[in-house]
């Protein structure tokens, strides 16, 4: 009895733990996304169901992808979504429970081939949102001790993890749409300002330069008037697939609403700026583009400028329009700066 008053004391002491660590995590003022949510979260569960590893699984349904970074110290596990343990409990909207994996139909063997590691039991719980739509699963391996998992009392002990792991999904999920275009996948103009606040005020913070340029369309209502509202999507989308790519590390490319994009360069040089604006006029120039059913060939015009931190964003933004105003009207299809 002493022994099992000790057991309790010492798991409740690290459920305290873990969710103080969690607690003062979110109140710091550096830089975080949820990843520290699940991060914390698979550890209560592990340590709540005693077993000897946890992992949240995200379902990215436009892949059909099921994928991790929170199971076995690897950077990313990915797996189709209709196949493993996890697919199943969310194809089946139900809770799985094996504690013979090896010789489950299910189980998805290739993880522990990659990984090494041997699994002998596991549950996995379905998490879903607010509206009851299924967006992940929590994933707890390894039961310690003899038997293996139950699933009526461990799924009551994960439940509270789980909960917290669905609600910030179902967060991350909102933040990560409102920030990004629907239509091209770049970043918005709400996404520009929320990176300004962070990566690129670090950068100057940090003494790096900034350069940017705007840039549009040439003459974009033409293809929409001459083709139709939906070649002039297909336009967008191929425009800003061509620009993210040419991006680097130290590049980022937003949509800054119509036909125009921003594009900011964190240790880049105003001359760095121009060539890679002449770069990316070049290829679209060259590139004919498939849309609704028509070849459509576009040109766009640029302009650069090397950020100010003396002058707002704003301000800084609308000198660069000031250049692309005048790539305009001097017969589109250039860069100024």
């Amino acid at each position: 009895m002493n022994l099992n008053i000790s057991i309790e004391e010492s798991t409740l002491k690290d459920i305290y733990d873990i969710s103080s660590k969690l607690y003062l995590e979110m109140c710091s003022d550096k830089e975080k996304d949820h990843a520290a949510i699940f991060e914390y979260m698979t550890e209560l569960g592990r340590t709540m169901a005693d077993a000897d590893r946890a992992s949240f699984w995200k379902w990215d349904r436009h892949r059909k992808e099921l994928w991790t970074t929170s199971a076995t110290g690897v950077d990313k596990i990915a797996i189709p979504d209709n196949t493993g343990l996890v697919g199943r409990a969310l194809r089946e909207g139900k809770v799985v429970v094996t504690n013979d994996p090896y010789n489950d139909p299910d189980f998805n063997k290739d993880v522990d081939w990659m990984t090494g590691y041997t699994t002998k039991s596991v549950l996995v719980m379905p998490v879903a949102d607010i509206n009851g739509e299924f967006i992940g699963a929590f994933q707890i391996i390894n039961k310690n001790g003899d038997g293996g998992f139950d699933e009526k009392e461990d799924v009551r002990k994960l439940s509270m993890a789980a909960l917290i792991c669905g609600l910030a999904m179902e967060s991350e999920t909102f933040y990560e749409e409102s920030h990004h275009d629907k239509l091209t996948k770049l970043k918005n103009r709400m996404g520009f300002y929320s990176d300004f606040s962070r990566k690129f005020n670090k950068a100057l913070d940090e003494g790096k330069t900034i350069s940017l340029f705007i840039s549009d369309i040439d003459k974009f209502k033409r293809v929409n008037d001459t083709y139709g509202h939906n070649a002039g999507d297909d336009v967008l989308s191929a425009v800003a697939f061509m620009m993210e790519n040419s991006c680097t590390e130290n590049e980022s490319v937003y949509r800054w609403g119509g036909e125009e994009f921003i594009m900011m360069m964190i240790g880049a040089s105003l001359e760095d700026s121009v060539e890679k604006a002449e770069s990316i006029r070049k290829k679209i120039m060259a590139t004919p583009i498939e849309a609704d059913g028509n070849t459509i060939k576009v040109t766009m015009s640029f302009g650069c400028r090397q950020f100010d931190q003396n002058i707002s964003i704003e301000d800084n933004i609308s000198k660069a329009d000031e250049h692309l105003y005048t790539a305009k009207e001097s017969g589109r299809n250039c860069v100024i700066y």
